[in-house]
């Protein structure tokens, strides 16, 4: 179990951690039971063993000399025994996501006011919403919806990541740059210029994925260098990915298709069934992918090896174009676009069970 945890400690998240950690401490208490029985029949004890010779055996002792004494001594032992496990640790959880027991819950519509398009939205890790209008503001919510302020920078917004607790990285497409920003001190702490048109943005750990007009997704550092240069082939503009575990997901409105990358550009999978515009689209904690069907005014849920889906919701949505989920949580938002007004959130909840 110790050195498990030592080889997987880099490469999880804290639910799996969670998950993980309570497994083994699952395993531990059936141990101490079993330890605890031990004592409480006294089969726990410690031995010493003597030997003393018989006389069958004296003439070869005279000829080999003595072998001395050979007894055994039984006596009763104190099991010294430690169960805690550190919770700092982080362990891979061995439990899996069946999609097909995946369900949506929907807790509560929520009307805001924004009239324009929303073209991309995140859930931030105290619970506050960052919805961004297209080609427009970008505008700071409660968790509950309600609007807290719209962040003072100048341009015309596409989309949006958080970067740490204060601190969100904004894609501005027709100045072809990236703006950082904190929000604590409401300040643009540093400009990346990319050169080119620029749509989609994700961030994984500690570098961006952006996705370039149609046809590249760059992942470069906080301090703007490139790291990889991805070459793709979409009908649309890469508006909606994701980047985990050295892979890229993308939506293709167009190509009504959801594909994935690794770092290389070689594709690992495409999904097309069933898809009859695909927007938005965010990962649960087993790295599932969980699509806004806009057209079909559908939620749908992918394998994270593209061979599965299921319909989460079909019912209620009016052109769901953005979908968020809380940062290792099973809660988040699913933003329609009725009318092209973004005016409502629907606030959701996932169970596997």
């Amino acid at each position: 179990m110790q050195d498990q945890l030592h080889t997987v400690i880099p490469h999880i998240s804290k639910l799996q951690s969670f998950l993980g950690i309570h497994k083994i401490e699952q395993q531990v208490h059936q141990c101490q039971r079993y330890i605890d029985d031990l004592e409480n029949d006294h089969r726990a004890k410690e031995f010493t063993i003597k030997m003393e010779e018989n006389n069958e055996v004296e003439k070869i002792i005279k000829t080999l000399g003595s072998l001395g004494e050979l007894t055994v001594v039984k006596t009763d032992m104190d099991l010294n025994t430690e169960t805690s496990v550190r919770r700092e640790a982080q362990v891979e959880s061995q439990e899996k996501s069946n999609i097909n027991n995946m369900t949506m819950n929907i807790e509560n519509k929520i009307q805001i006011n924004i009239r324009k398009t929303i073209s991309d939205m995140i859930c931030l890790m105290d619970g506050r919403l960052i919805i961004v209008e297209e080609l427009g503001k970008v505008n700071q919510l409660t968790p509950d919806g309600k609007l807290l302020k719209r962040l003072p920078m100048l341009g015309e917004a596409i989309s949006v990541t958080q970067i740490n607790q204060d601190t969100i990285a904004i894609n501005y497409s027709l100045e072809k740059a990236i703006k950082i920003f904190n929000m604590k001190n409401e300040t643009v702490t540093k400009v990346i210029t990319l050169g080119t048109y620029c749509c989609g943005l994700s961030l994984s750990d500690d570098s961006l994925v952006v996705g370039l007009d149609k046809d590249e997704i760059r992942i470069i550092d906080l301090e703007g260098n490139t790291l990889k240069s991805i070459q793709v082939k979409s009908e649309s503009y890469l508006e909606y990915l994701v980047y985990c575990n050295d892979r890229v997901i993308y939506s293709d409105y167009g190509g009504k298709a959801v594909y994935c990358v690794d770092q290389s550009g070689k594709q690992i999978w495409q999904y097309k069934q069933d898809l009859s515009g695909p927007y938005g689209l965010c990962t649960d904690t087993y790295g599932n992918i969980i699509v806004a069907d806009c057209n079909s005014h559908r939620i749908i849920v992918i394998s994270k090896d593209g061979k599965e889906s299921k319909v989460l919701c079909s019912a209620g949505l009016m052109y769901p174009r953005c979908i968020c989920l809380k940062q290792n949580e099973s809660s988040g938002f699913i933003c329609d676009n009725h009318d092209y007004t973004g005016k409502d959130l629907t606030k959701f909840n996932l169970s596997s069970g």
